[in-house]
Formats: structure tokens, sequence, C-alpha cells
């Protein structure tokens, strides 16, 4: 069993003057409003096509999420350039933005996956964001161009004093050949990445548990529980704020649990997408208003 993390502060990153007051606003004057986060991605429509608004056709329309961001006070909406320059003027300082300026569809393989810039670090000030979120493919055959265009933006970052965020993804044939994207390997891997290159938080996925002989030892060998997973990658993240996804749609039940798992482990926040605005809207504000009720425990 690893030791409680305890997760990094705002004190700890060692962050210029304008990234430390943007990142205020999300961690203590908005969502939860006590140095954790509750974000709202609406990133789907890009990278997975509109097959994710289905299960609530409202969805499909960026202003149900919007409202849904401000009225059940998230810590901010993660969305791509055309979803903040045409819809977010309307709801400008009522919800922070952060600004994916990056991505790709997922219709070719993610054998050589790799997200072109789709905007940039100029792009999210003059929006008014309050950070920008960038997709990294460790382990990608692609990882060169990625680690180059990353380098560019985390330079813009610095130069503007805008938070970056990565999501960070092991993709490719060499990472299913040692054990799977999901596997803790990965996924500590990715984390462990994301802190070198310099990201202030590290958006995750949950490793799920193997004992594969394709990681890499001593992976195999250890056994970890879902607890210690998420500590073993939160550690392995350093002085970089650690987000969980939430993956596909589940139920309450599950939900709930993985969100105290993972703030018992040490993260900083959620970003929970499907799992809320696929849900019609009461739905969606129920289960938000319980996941805010447990975030409340954690204050930092």
């Amino acid at each position: 069993m690893l030791t409680k993390v305890q997760r990094p502060t705002l004190d700890d990153l060692a962050l210029s003057a304008g990234k430390r007051a943007r990142l205020h606003r999300m961690l203590y004057e908005y969502g939860p409003a006590n140095g954790t986060l509750l974000l709202l991605p609406i990133d789907q429509g890009l990278e997975h096509g509109p097959v994710d608004f289905f299960d609530n056709p409202d969805s499909i329309d960026p202003e149900y999420e919007y409202q849904l961001a401000i009225d059940g006070n998230y810590s901010g909406i993660a969305l791509h350039f055309g979803l903040a320059k045409k819809y977010f003027y309307k709801h400008a300082g009522k919800v922070p933005l952060l600004l994916k300026i990056n991505g790709k569809t997922n219709i070719p393989s993610d054998d050589e996956a790799f997200s072109p810039l789709t905007g940039s670090v100029e792009d999210a000030v003059r929006l008014g964001a309050d950070a920008v979120g960038y997709t990294l493919y460790v382990g990608s055959p692609r990882q060169g161009d990625d680690i180059a265009q990353l380098t560019r933006v985390r330079e813009d970052c610095d130069r503007y004093g805008m938070p970056l965020v990565v999501w960070s993804y092991p993709r490719g044939k060499a990472v299913k050949e040692k054990g799977g994207q999901d596997s803790l390997y990965a996924i500590d891997y990715a984390a462990r990445v994301a802190c070198e290159l310099g990201a202030d938080i590290v958006k995750l996925n949950e490793p799920k548990l193997s004992d594969s002989d394709k990681q890499p030892k001593p992976y195999p060998t250890i056994q970890f529980s879902e607890a210690d997973a998420i500590r073993k990658v939160v550690t392995s993240a350093g002085r970089t704020l650690v987000l969980l996804s939430g993956g596909s749609k589940v139920g309450d039940e599950d939900l709930l649990r993985k969100t105290r798992a993972a703030m018992e482990a040490g993260v900083t926040g959620l970003i929970f997408g499907r799992n809320l605005w696929q849900r019609r809207r009461p739905d969606a504000l129920e289960i938000t208003n319980k996941i805010q009720q447990i975030l409340k425990d954690y204050s930092g």
C-alpha cells in the first residue's frame, strides 16, 4: 500500500503571476472554491463525432453544456475554438473557459495518433480563457512532432501567463504491446511525461488494474488496489495538479464512488463530461450537486 499523497497547491507550482491569478479563479472563485476542481469538457463532438449526443439530444446544442456548467457551479468548461468563439460571449465571466487548442477526429486509426493545432494561446487570451488544453499522445510514433508542438505551446503559455492543461494519453502500437493504453504502466508514464514537459495540470484516465506480463517490470508483480494505482500516478505527476477523467457514462453509484476514491488518492479534481451532459438536465444537476458535496470534503 502506498502512503497518503498530499496534492500540490498553488504555492508548490512556482507559477508566474498571470498563471497563478487564472488558476486561483478556477480553484477558489468558481466551482467548489476550496482548492479542488470540477470541469465540464465538451470536446467530444470533434474527438468522437456526433454519436455521443444521441443519449441526450439536447446536448448537441452547446448552450446546454454552458448552462449546465453555470447552474451546476463548475470550475470551468473545456471546449474547442469554434464552440468558444460562437457561444462563449454570452457566458463570459459566468464560468471559466478552458480552450482546447489541438484536436483530431477518431476516424483514422490511433496507431500514429497526433492532434494538430486548431487554435493558439493568443486565441485563448483574446477569448477570455483561464487556461488552455493540449492533447499529447505519449508513445505514438508521432510523439516527436507532438512534443515539439507542445513545447511551442508551453512557451506561449509562459509568455502570456496562461495555465497549461495537458490531456496526457498513451497511444500507439508500442503502447498496446506493453499492456495497453489504460494499464497502470501507460497511465503512470503519461503522468510523468506531462510533469517533465512542463504541464501545470495533467488530465489522466483512471488506470485499469491488470497483472498482464506485457507491462514492463515491476508493474506486473506489484499488487495495487484501485486507490494505490491512482496514488501512484499522482506521485509520478509530481508538482503537477492531476485531473481524473470520467470516461464513458456510468451509473450514479459508480460515479460517486469513483469521485471519492480519486479525491482520497490525492487528485486535485475531476473532469467529467459524458457522465454529466448525457443526462437530462434535472438528473445532470442532481448528480453534479452530489459530486460537489464530496469535493467540499477535500479543501486545500
